[in-house]
């Protein structure tokens, strides 16, 4: 089905999920950045609920218990600004404004695990970061053991006990391979890497395993990592296309891939993984 559209075009949003809402916040179009956030419900009813707190692109979301986060972020107003705001909606999608990231920064990461919503990596102009900021369910900000690389553009996702960050933009515009894995107590660890190092590419999980897929280093990749819960490394069958700058997801039993660029070609191409029987 198709439900209303967003209230304004733009694209370098973040989105999540609470309660019975998925929310679809910030984001840009030609030369603004915008505050809006959209909210639907189970019914696909849209609502506008109050915007985020200041206009952003290239920001990042996630979930813990019963708040949505929005984290850092970029502005176009004036030249490139970076933010370390973090806006939180309740299951009533009333806004509160938690404590900041430690450092302002776009192109960063988010994931939750056990009680915790985590917000790894970023840039600042051409300063990467290897900071990591916590929220337990109360909105409690805490810094776990940093990233084992200082990056951006990279991807997360979670899987069993495990948030995992991989790949991303390093120093000296190195595409790291790199993956780093945080526990329910918020221990770091560092699992085999990504089979080829590489920015601008999407995570999710299902089942009982985390991928990352596409992106791009030397070339574009149509490359997919999956860890298990125990953190081991699989290469399932690639994507069918190679790309960067694709987005996932998952749903019921499949994983999804869509979207992306090619080169010089944007592409409508999703590619869905299932768990063999």
């Amino acid at each position: 089905t198709t439900p209303t559209a967003l209230s304004q075009a733009r694209y370098s949003l973040a989105a999540t999920t609470v309660g019975i809402y998925a929310l679809f916040g910030g984001g840009m179009h030609s030369s603004s950045t915008y505050s809006i956030v959209d909210a639907y419900d189970t019914n696909l009813t849209r609502t506008t609920p109050t915007g985020l707190s200041l206009a952003r692109r290239y920001l990042a979301a996630t979930s813990v218990e019963n708040y949505a986060l929005f984290g850092g972020g970029e502005s176009l107003s004036g030249g490139a600004y970076y933010y370390a705001t973090v806006n939180a909606y309740d299951t009533s999608l009333t806004r509160t404004t938690p404590t900041e990231l430690r450092k302002a920064r776009g192109y960063l990461a988010a994931t939750s695990v056990g009680n915790y919503a985590l917000f790894g990596g970023g840039n600042n102009n051409s300063t990467k970061f290897d900071v990591v900021d916590a929220y337990d369910a109360s909105l409690t900000r805490t810094t776990p053991t940093e990233l084992s690389k200082a990056r951006g553009y990279l991807a997360a996702t979670s899987v069993g006990n495990y948030a995992l960050f991989g790949g991303g933009l390093g120093v000296n515009y190195a595409n790291a391979p790199t993956v780093d894995a945080y526990d329910t107590s918020l221990t770091r660890t560092t699992p085999t890497e990504l089979s080829r190092g590489r920015q601008m590419l999407a995570a999710t999980s299902i089942g009982n395993y985390a991928l990352f897929g596409g992106g791009s280093g030397n070339s574009y990749s149509n490359v997919v990592d999956a860890y298990d819960t125990s953190l081991t490394r699989t290469t399932p069958t690639a994507l069918s296309q190679v790309r960067r700058e694709l987005a996932a997801t998952s749903v019921g039993n499949y994983a999804l891939f869509g979207g992306g660029n090619n080169y010089s070609t944007n592409l409508n191409t999703v590619d869905a993984y299932s768990l063999a029987n």
